[in-house]
């Protein structure tokens, strides 16, 4: 491959949420000499509305590739594609404007999850959307920290679907 993974690059004072990336080939191809990903934390149960669907993907277009991958195997939505410059002006509006944190990347804690709980599943037995939304907040620090450990409710019914 000729991507460099793994790289030190991130936000001020995070050591998560971006996962740096580098191209081997910059001369032939400057518009990706760097391709980093970024974690954007979902909200629990992934309840959005469209107008800040919009927003988001306003954003990426305009400072990332307008590639993303709503909720890879992290839970996360993950932003495919930008440069180290940009990472400061996406991680300000991303929590200034948007009222978003990233998520947990790395060996960090990954950003709890859960399935739609009580919110849709006549099958919940305990509130999944609100324990993922607590721990999240208690935890909030780990996912910028190094710590090794997932969360991810999956027994709100009997069914387990939030794998």
């Amino acid at each position: 491959t000729h991507w460099k993974h793994g790289s030190i690059v991130g936000v001020f004072g995070y050591g998560g949420g971006v996962i740096g990336r580098y191209s081997d080939m910059q001369d032939k191809y400057p518009s990706i000499a760097h391709f980093h990903t970024m974690r954007v934390n979902q909200p629990a149960s992934k309840f959005y509305s469209s107008d800040y669907l919009r927003c988001i993907c306003d954003l990426w277009e305009y400072r990332g590739s307008g590639m993303m991958n709503m909720h890879g195997s992290t839970g996360d939505m993950v932003f495919i594609g930008t440069f180290t410059e940009q990472l400061e002006p996406i991680f300000y509006e991303l929590g200034h404007v948007l009222q978003q944190d990233l998520g947990g990347s790395g060996s960090n804690l990954r950003t709890p999850s859960c399935c739609i709980g009580k919110a849709r599943c006549e099958y919940a037995c305990i509130d999944t959307k609100d324990m993922c939304y607590e721990l999240t907040h208690y935890y909030q620090d780990e996912l910028h920290r190094p710590a090794s450990l997932q969360i991810k409710l999956n027994h709100g019914c009997p069914r387990c679907v939030a794998a």
